[in-house]
């Protein structure tokens, strides 16, 4: 039998990781200008959204049904890793930012802070796990609501910006077709 062990290990690496790997993308030199990557980059962190979403409800159902703390400990650790996988990629966009699209560009922008308060909400109820090893306090629960509720957010932004730029490659091919 697996013993899942929860070690005290500070979020604040992975708020200030993800503040930080936006800021240093965003001054460097981007290494993939073109719109295709970014779109690529979006098809990525739409993905680790979805996780997070998934995982963000299923904790959520752990508040009403009185799993222990350690189920909740591990089930923040996966949004924790989905959270800093997807601000790799944020990182990447921001890169790929100064040649991708106008479109792409605005995705990115309203991406970011809603991943940075996921990450901030992440961090807190890291805490509180270590700290209390309890899971009804308001605080706590508030916190899980909000990472549900800012995942389905994301998820549903990020979709909805691909839906845009398949549509919009969709108009300019037919109007290629047409000879427009």
């Amino acid at each position: 039998m697996v013993q899942y062990t929860w070690k005290r290990a500070s979020c604040f690496p992975i708020t200030a990781l993800l503040l930080g790997m936006v800021l240093l993308a965003s001054a460097g030199t981007p290494t993939f200008g073109a719109s295709a990557q970014a779109s690529k980059l979006l098809q990525d962190v739409k993905m680790s959204a979805t996780q997070m979403r998934r995982d963000a409800a299923q904790m959520q159902t752990y508040i009403a049904s009185k799993v222990t703390w350690k189920s909740h400990a591990m089930q923040i650790n996966t949004i924790k890793e989905h959270i800093n996988n997807a601000g790799k990629v944020l990182a990447e966009l921001h890169d790929a930012r100064d040649g991708a699209e106008p479109w792409q560009q605005d995705a990115i922008d309203k991406i970011t802070p809603l991943l940075q308060e996921m990450a901030s909400n992440t961090e807190s109820i890291i805490n509180h796990l270590n700290d209390n090893k309890q899971t009804w306090h308001p605080g706590y629960t508030g916190y899980v609501r909000s990472n549900a509720e800012l995942s389905d957010d994301l998820a549903k932004l990020i979709g909805d910006y691909i839906d845009y730029g398949n549509a919009k490659n969709r108009t300019r091919e037919l109007g290629k077709k047409m000879g427009m």
